[in-house]
């Protein structure tokens, strides 16, 4: 698979990445942990080199299942984790309070090595800004790390483009982790500018939409209750009707390609920018099949304006986060 480079630290990493929360958490019930390490060597086999988790995605579970999967192929692959959204042991199900504090991020290095199994972080993401600790006091935290060298790069995630030229301004962001796909496009005009006059890398999470790009799922599709799909406008029953919209126009672009909707979802951000790197996320290894068919198909700007404008004209309905997680994004 062909690579791209993240920042301007020398981070490369294959050109799709993998996603691993729902492995875990998030969507739906947690999968059996041996087949999902099967999964992960299946990715690693066809060249993905690039993995994603963070502390409170079980929580802890996720990065325990990536360092134990991962630990034969070490030096071999990239692993980015996050720090600053603490878990709450008591409520798995929900995400808990911000705590980016200085310590606090010292603390949490220190346990994501041991679970990670490695000697360094390759990609240390703030995994929401914390309002209360200046992103100053952060990125000089991160640059502790990586001056003792138990991190490699600093990444952000959700950020705000002011708040990443300050934690720039302190030490180099190697990448941005925020959504980007068809369904939500509004990085294009908050943060992609800043990112390209910076030189920064853009990894967008969900550039399926949270599997609603697929075509796999419409308004009659039911959610278990521990999948957080549930409880965001956007998937609503009624919402997921409307929005329906935009899927019948991918599958109309990848019908006349030969491909899928998915693949045409990922070609599509890979087309954007060179140092654009998806990371969606499956638990059964032909959906990984399919998805890493995307970096296959080859999209010219023409087809990359006609896509746009077709998308462009469908108007889609609900907000993308209930209200107590949109207050986290975009800071």
């Amino acid at each position: 698979m062909e690579t791209r480079k993240l920042g301007k630290g020398g981070l490369e990493v294959s050109a799709l990445g993998f996603g691993c929360m729902g492995m875990s958490w998030s969507y739906g019930p947690a999968k059996d942990k041996q087949e999902m390490i099967s999964l992960l060597h299946a990715a690693v086999e066809r060249g993905v080199t690039f993995f994603d988790t963070a502390e409170v995605y079980g929580p802890l579970q996720n990065e325990e299942l990536v360092g134990e999967a991962l630990a034969p192929y070490r030096g071999n692959v990239v692993i980015g984790t996050k720090f600053g959204w603490a878990p709450n042991p008591g409520d798995s199900d929900r995400w808990s309070a911000l705590n980016s504090r200085p310590e606090h991020i010292r603390q949490v290095a220190e346990a994501s090595l041991k679970r990670l199994r490695v000697e360094a972080i390759d990609l240390f993401y703030q995994h929401r800004v914390d309002l209360d600790v200046p992103i100053e006091d952060v990125a000089g935290a991160v640059k502790e790390l990586i001056q003792q060298g138990k991190v490699k790069h600093f990444g952000l995630s959700e950020a705000s483009a002011q708040t990443i030229r300050r934690a720039h301004a302190v030490q180099p962001v190697a990448a941005l982790q925020s959504e980007y796909s068809l369904f939500w496009r509004e990085p294009e005009t908050t943060v992609i500018p800043t990112l390209e006059e910076l030189g920064i890398g853009f990894v967008p999470f969900s550039p399926l939409g949270k599997g609603f790009l697929t075509g796999k799922m419409d308004a009659g599709t039911k959610f278990d209750s521990t999948d957080f799909r549930s409880t965001i406008p956007r998937f609503s029953e009624d919402n997921r009707k409307t929005n329906q919209a935009l899927v019948d126009v991918i599958r109309s672009f990848a019908a006349a390609r030969g491909v899928t909707p998915a693949q045409i979802a990922l070609a599509w951000l890979l087309a954007k920018k060179p140092w654009i790197v998806p990371i969606p996320g499956t638990t059964k290894l032909e959906r990984l099949q399919e998805n890493l068919g995307g970096v296959e198909v080859a999209l010219s700007p023409e087809d990359v304006n006609v896509l746009e404008d077709a998308s462009s004209k469908v108007k889609l309905e609900g907000a993308r986060y209930p209200k107590f997680h949109e207050q986290l994004v975009g800071r």
